[in-house]
């Protein structure tokens, strides 16, 4: 429920601070007083998309605060604890506006963006301004509304879970498709260039051990000439038989130096020790180099049919094994293509019957929701002096989608006999006035966590029907209609913004807006009325700026069957002035 509205430097409005109470609440006032700037002020601190100039005139900035009771449960708590925002029993919204036109928000002392405003908005207020018949006209929401009325979340979040996995069920079946159908395609390369590369047999190193052992046998001859002459220099011939005459004739000697010769004998020893060594690693080169011409040709052959390949495929020789292993996979996964396509052709059969299942089911609901809402229609448009009226919630099968299958239309027949119609080709101005509050009555949602808005919903009507529309908006304000507050027992706060004096006669609380002029600024002021001042704003209303005997008569007719409702009859305490202007 609103229960505060503070305003500063707002258009017309230099402060003002309204106390809000639960019921009906009207405002009233000469056109142009500033009734619309009200809305003006509470859509910019909701964070609702508006005018830009709202700053007034001479004023660095444009303030707006509204304090909002927050019982448990209440569902604007879900989104402030996303936002990692406190709450407590109460929201605080406050939202600036520069001269410049930079706005800032903050909710519970926190900054806030006009995101968080706009979600917070869809759980604190309905609006239905002068225009918001268009709306009903446009079939497009009628299907969102039947559903809200019939109370349908859950069953509309299972038609939109099951056809997006049908939807996803169909895309990876397309997706193997194609996929199967490329494969297809190219299956007698698959095939050739599998059972090639499989004879060939590539290994990773491969090409670079082949290409030195070619270089190698290339040079055989020069180098196989060069090794063999180091071979005889450092053999028994040569180093070799040296070394050991060396070490033969210093033995000799060692015996009558009495020791001076243990030094060279030990390095001779470690020498030829490191010879023998070279001898072997050499033989072991000459062998190497001992190759027949037909191993050159061999391995020019491999090293060349490991290149072209390669080059065939258009990856590096050692990545042959890999590239074999993707093309063998892609192969595998042709053969296996007919099996992976039954199944999931078998998948998506399964997903789109559970979207078909679900369907039937919201249908199903939708259907029963229908009948019920054209039963609550009917109770409600006679109160509306709309008796004979008849409203019809017409389904018929539409293309199957998130939402269902199900194509909803709002219609009404205005004559008895007559064919129901779009409500905009049947039912004139005042009519749609009619319809739109009965529909909003049945359709509210949200029991009294919301406040509703009705923003001269009354025009077009007047006399008879204008009386029986406020009654419509007392009961809803009371919890005695069959919409919101009927569902629960629980009245809900109402606030309008009305021309009409049998509207303003319903109300529990009454607000009167005025222009005045001050230091040569207008400015506008709301005013609480007590039972008296609301007495003369009636009258005034029936009879204009000369306020009559007979019209405050008249004014106390309205105001007598609606006494019940009016503070002093309620045991409440006539609202004080809290307005500063």
């Amino acid at each position: 429920m609103l229960r505060t509205l503070a305003i500063r430097d707002l258009l017309l409005i230099d402060r003002l601070e309204l106390d809000f109470r639960p019921g009906l609440n009207v405002l009233t006032g000469e056109t142009g007083a500033g009734k619309s700037i009200l809305l003006d002020a509470l859509g910019f601190v909701l964070g609702w998309r508006g005018r830009a100039d709202l700053v007034r005139p001479g004023a660095a900035q444009g303030e707006v605060e509204a304090v909002f009771d927050l019982p448990s449960g209440h569902p604007a708590r879900a989104l402030l604890d996303a936002a990692g925002i406190g709450a407590g029993e109460e929201l605080i919204l406050r939202r600036v506006n520069s001269a410049e036109g930079r706005k800032s928000a903050w909710v519970n002392e926190r900054r806030a963006s006009g995101e968080l405003l706009r979600a917070l908005s869809e759980t604190l207020v309905e609006l239905h301004g002068q225009h918001d018949d268009r709306g009903l006209l446009n079939p497009r929401g009628h299907r969102a509304l039947l559903d809200a009325f019939a109370g349908a979340e859950g069953l509309l979040a299972e038609s939109r879970a099951t056809w997006a996995n049908a939807r996803r069920a169909a895309a990876d079946l397309a997706s193997a498709q194609s996929r199967l159908d490329e494969l297809r395609a190219e299956e007698d390369y698959l095939r050739h260039a599998v059972e090639e590369l499989d004879r060939l047999a590539p290994e990773p190193g491969e090409e670079a051990a082949l290409d030195s052992r070619r270089r190698l046998m290339q040079a055989a001859e020069r180098l196989r000439g060069d090794v063999t002459r180091a071979r005889a220099a450092i053999g028994d011939d040569g180093a070799e038989r040296q070394m050991l005459d060396a070490l033969r004739w210093l033995e000799g000697a060692a015996e009558g130096v009495e020791g001076r010769l243990d030094t060279a004998l030990a390095g001779l020893e470690r020498a030829l020790t490191e010879l023998g060594e070279a001898q072997m690693a050499v033989d072991g080169c000459l062998e190497a180099l001992d190759l027949d011409p037909a191993a050159l040709e061999s391995t020019e052959e491999r090293l060349f049919a490991l290149r072209g390949l390669a080059r065939k495929h258009g990856v590096l020789p050692d990545d042959l094994g890999t590239h074999a292993e993707t093309l063998r996979a892609r192969l595998a996964a042709l053969d296996a293509g007919s099996g992976n396509m039954a199944r999931l052709k078998a998948a998506e059969a399964e997903a789109r019957d559970a979207h078909k299942a679900a369907c039937a089911a919201l249908g199903a609901a939708r259907q029963a929701a229908a009948a019920r809402l054209d039963a609550a229609m009917a109770a409600e448009l006679a109160p509306l002096k709309l008796e004979r009226a008849r409203f019809a919630t017409r389904l018929e099968p539409a293309e199957p989608g998130p939402d269902g299958a199900d194509a909803v239309t709002f219609e009404v027949a205005t004559n008895p006999g007559a064919p129901a119609g779009p409500l905009n080709r049947i039912a004139s101005g005042g009519e749609l006035s009619r319809f739109l509050l009965a529909l909003k009555v049945c359709l509210s949602r949200g029991g009294g966590a919301m406040t509703l808005i009705f923003d001269e919903i009354d025009r077009g009507v007047g006399g008879a029907t204008a009386d029986a529309v406020g009654r419509r908006l007392r009961a809803l304000a009371e919890g005695g209609a069959a919409g919101q507050g009927g569902r629960d027992g629980t009245g809900a706060q109402v606030l309008v913004v009305t021309h009409s004096p049998q509207v303003a006669a319903q109300g529990a609380h009454h607000w009167r807006v005025a222009k005045r002029v001050q230091d040569g600024q207008t400015l506008s002021r709301v005013t609480p009325l007590s039972a008296e001042e609301r007495v003369d704003e009636i009258a005034r209303m029936l009879a204009g700026d000369t306020i009559t005997d007979a019209a405050r008569a008249a004014a106390q007719a309205l105001l007598a069957p609606g006494a019940a409702s009016a503070p002093a009859r309620r045991g409440q305490k006539t609202p004080q002035n809290t307005s500063r202007s």
